[in-house]
């Protein structure tokens, strides 16, 4: 684990991104295999009817298997997708199975923009988050450019006091002892990795 106390934000997040980086193709197919046992019995992710996770870049954990199994089991499943403008915004869009996609600006497949898809983020039930480094406080260390925090300032407007539960998915190798959390950020519930829960169970 390692020791974040020393680091500034910037520096943690190059050396954790080279710890993902640097896990070859049969860890990242194992990890990816070890998280969807960890997840797709779970009762948070068999009750979600509307649910948003995250298509793996840089290498993340990929949940690819579990957006497979929700589509199988009839749930809505929904991909980040972000807007033409303002750049800062990131919305939530539905994905059906075998839908074609396309790269955004930073290469990541997305579903072609369409409004009528799109789900306001807090009537989601769950949200698998993308991370770079976590803690076992609930803390998360995104890539820096703010679209998943942005998108989750909706306390001040949430209706009938619905939430989604969000869960940060990370390898192992992305834990750290205690991150420093800005006024901005949105705590997690938990993070799942391919080893274990931390945080709500």
């Amino acid at each position: 684990m390692i020791d974040a106390r020393d680091l500034s934000r910037d520096q943690l997040r190059r050396v954790l991104r080279q710890a993902r980086r640097t896990l070859d193709r049969h860890q990242q197919q194992r990890a990816a295999r070890d998280l969807y046992r960890q997840l797709a019995h779970h009762p948070r992710f068999r009750r979600a009817r509307h649910l948003a996770l995250y298509l793996p870049n840089d290498g993340e954990i990929d949940p690819r298997a579990l957006l497979r199994t929700a589509h199988r089991r009839g749930k809505h499943v929904y991909l980040p997708v972000l807007n033409p403008w303002p750049r800062s915004k990131m919305v939530f869009q539905r994905v059906r199975p075998y839908e074609r996609l396309r790269p955004n600006r930073f290469g990541i497949p997305e579903p072609h923009l369409n409004r009528k898809r799109q789900r306001k983020v807090w009537t989601l039930d769950l949200l698998l988050m993308p991370l770079v480094g976590f803690d076992e406080h609930g803390g998360r260390l995104g890539m820096g450019g703010g679209f998943y925090d942005r998108s989750l300032a909706y306390r001040a407007r949430r209706k009938n006091g619905h939430k989604p539960t969000l869960l940060g998915l990370a390898h192992e190798c992305q834990k750290v002892d205690r991150l420093a959390l800005a006024s901005w950020d949105v705590p997690l519930q938990a993070t799942v990795t391919d080893k274990a829960w931390y945080g709500e169970h």
